[in-house]
């Protein structure tokens, strides 16, 4: 039986606006099993960006717990979730978020030169940088800088530098956000396949057609869950037609 890679128990987010209280995320429970793959959905407010926040240690919730391989993490402070972070989770976002005068084996790098239990040398990080690029089909991509990389690319090399201190779990932020149809299915089946290949993954997505690779649809509203389903199989070709 897999183990819980997260555990949420009466999870609460409430923000404070002027004399207004907020609540993003209202006594939210889930459990994650390792090696799932799972799409959340919802309309604006719904707190589904809240949740990726709370389960990225980007944010602390108001209350209740949340617990991350078996960790309870949700009152520890700021300096202990940014090692979590580093360690743990492995964050692709929308706008890609790589620096913009540094070469795509730099940028994919950069979570192993934060890591202070890191003793590898400098041409051995380099060297891990350049396999995980591999991974994700840029290997002849490593000395370009982003503005030489295609939108896609530059997801690509996003999705590398998440994977390379091999995180218990891979967050994605509407990674095909900002990508073309074709280049979107294409980063759709990388991630589909580290998925195949054991990693546990949670995916924010307002696109039906890009949730339907997921197993698994949690759908938010009002800061609660209002459906968890598993998903029904969908191919590529199908998914290109309805896009089309």
């Amino acid at each position: 039986m897999k183990k819980a890679i997260i555990e949420t128990k009466k999870l609460t987010k409430i923000y404070q606006m002027g004399d207004v209280k907020v609540v993003a995320l209202d006594d939210v429970d889930l459990t994650i099993k390792e090696g799932e793959f799972v799409a959340v959905m919802g309309p604006s407010g719904s707190g589904k960006s809240t949740l990726l926040n709370l389960l990225g240690c980007l944010d602390q919730p108001t209350s209740g717990k949340y617990i991350l391989n078996e960790q309870d993490v949700s009152e520890l402070d700021k300096t202990q979730l940014a090692i979590i972070r580093n360690k743990e989770l492995g964050f692709v976002f929308q706008s890609y978020n790589l620096l913009a005068k540094t070469t795509a084996m730099e940028n994919v790098a950069i979570p192993l030169h934060y890591d202070r239990t890191n003793e590898k040398t400098d041409e051995e990080i380099n060297q891990v940088a350049v396999d995980v690029l591999k991974t994700v089909g840029l290997e002849d991509r490593v000395g370009h800088v982003p503005h030489e990389l295609s939108g896609g690319q530059q997801q690509r090399v996003a999705i590398a530098r998440a994977l390379v201190n091999n995180p218990s779990l891979l967050l994605a932020d509407e990674p095909t956000g900002n990508l073309d149809t074709k280049s979107g299915i294409e980063i759709m089946e990388i991630i589909k396949g580290l998925h195949e290949s054991g990693h546990t993954i949670i995916m924010v997505t307002h696109e039906e057609e890009i949730a339907e690779f997921a197993e698994r649809v949690i759908r938010f509203r009002d800061g609660k869950v209002e459906t968890d389903k598993l998903n029904g199989k969908i191919t590529k070709k199908e998914i290109l037609h309805e896009r089309v």
